[in-house]
């Protein structure tokens, strides 16, 4: 049982991109200073203010990162899936985590300690690198849905998320663009600054025009190239759809 748990870890470390030219004693060495954990749905990873001790893998599972705002809403910044890292920017920063990471499902978490990741990023440039571009790539999301939410209407802003996420988590299919993650309702309230019902009656449109179809929490674009017009938004899925 140790064994095969401790195989299926480093064959998951192996295939993080953000490893991807470290040698095997440094994989190796890496698993040895790192432990998984399983978080039930609903749980907590960390909270604000809790001291940021740790980076994170997640195995498998959907992860949220949250924050909320002034006036006690909860807006949501990212919704993680397997084989994507969080909790680095305060490490990073040594700063205090200023987020909320919260298992959406059972989930299965990496946990490289502070030291090492440090180490890590100092040892080699090319792990940093890549850190960069995924820190500035994540910070222009959070920057553009702040931008939705001041620039944008209900309808404009629910296009351009769904136009995202086909973009990140697309697959292409005979009827449209399906978007190969569960998203609930209130989930893309959350990350549109909106209301469960006003997202549900705006999705409800959506199929009604023609332009998706939805069924439980499985989204297909049906129009990506209306939808991708409707958001405003510069996207490959105008290609992708020809495909």
């Amino acid at each position: 049982m140790t064994v095969r748990v401790l195989e299926s870890k480093l064959w998951y470390l192996q295939r993080v991109n953000l490893f991807q030219e470290m040698t095997g004693e440094e994989m190796r060495e890496l698993e040895r200073t790192t432990r998984m954990e399983s978080v039930k749905k609903r749980s907590a990873v960390f909270l604000p203010g809790e001291p940021s001790r740790h980076v994170y893998l997640l195995k498998t599972g959907r992860v949220k990162i949250s924050r909320v705002s002034e006036e006690g809403r909860e807006v949501t910044l990212a919704l993680l899936e397997p084989g994507e890292i969080f909790g680095e920017l305060e490490v990073l920063d040594d700063s205090p985590r200023d987020t909320i990471a919260e298992a959406l499902d059972d989930s299965a978490i990496c946990l490289i300690p502070r030291e090492q990741f440090l180490a890590l990023v100092r040892l080699k440039p090319e792990l940093s690198f890549r850190l960069t571009k995924l820190i500035g790539s994540r910070l222009r999301k959070i920057e553009t849905r702040v931008e939705d939410l001041v620039f944008r209407d209900v309808p404009s802003r629910l296009a351009h998320l769904l136009v995202q996420l086909a973009d990140e988590h697309g697959r292409t299919t005979a009827r449209g663009i399906h978007i190969d993650i569960k998203i609930t309702h209130q989930e893309i309230a959350n990350l549109i600054g909106s209301t469960r019902e006003t997202v549900s009656a705006a999705l409800g449109d959506l199929k009604k025009a023609g332009l998706i179809d939805f069924e439980d929490r499985s989204i297909t674009l049906l129009r990506p190239d209306v939808l991708k017009r409707r958001s405003g938004a510069s996207s490959s899925l105008a290609s992708r759809s020809r495909q």
